[in-house]
């Protein structure tokens, strides 16, 4: 398996993995699919020092994950949101480790100081991704989100770099 950054060819497959998880899981606040422009104006934000990586197998893309400003203001310039994404069919199989590895060296490599990953709280796979990666409980935002006529907590996670 690759993880490369993510290319301008990759925009639909990213936004077939993301789009399932809009309309059928709470894994994403967004409430609505993202269309091919949107998609390719998400891949073209993310670039440089935020980028976006895809993990690619047999030519295909399985996953994704990418760094985002944690912040606007200035004094949050040092720290970074992650969000990784696998494809459902090729989940537990070391997929989503792969790409948060490479998001925590790129992080590193532009010098960032600390990665939130901000989980919705029954997500147990990807809190414990994190977990395994290095990242510590800083807490637990209650019912901020409603999804599904579900409210929704989001647990915030931290690794310092």
């Amino acid at each position: 398996m690759l993880v490369r950054p993510a290319q301008a060819a990759d925009a639909e497959p990213i936004r077939e993995i993301y789009n399932l998880e809009v309309v059928e899981s709470t894994v994403t606040f967004d409430l609505v699919p993202r269309s091919h422009d949107q998609q390719r104006e998400w891949l073209a934000a993310h670039s440089g020092a935020h980028p976006a990586i895809v993990a690619v197998d047999d030519g295909e893309v399985v996953g994704f994950g990418s760094l985002s400003p944690y912040k606007d203001r200035p004094a949050y310039s040092t720290t970074v949101e992650d969000s990784v994404y696998v494809r459902r069919d090729r989940r537990t199989r070391g997929v989503g480790r792969l790409l948060l590895g490479e998001l925590l060296t790129l992080a590193t490599t532009h010098g960032f100081h600390s990665v939130i990953a901000r989980i919705v709280g029954d997500h147990e796979a990807s809190i414990a991704l994190h977990r395994s990666c290095g990242f510590e409980l800083v807490g637990t935002e209650r019912e901020v989100g409603r999804k599904f006529g579900r409210w929704l907590d989001v647990v915030e996670l931290q690794r310092l770099l």
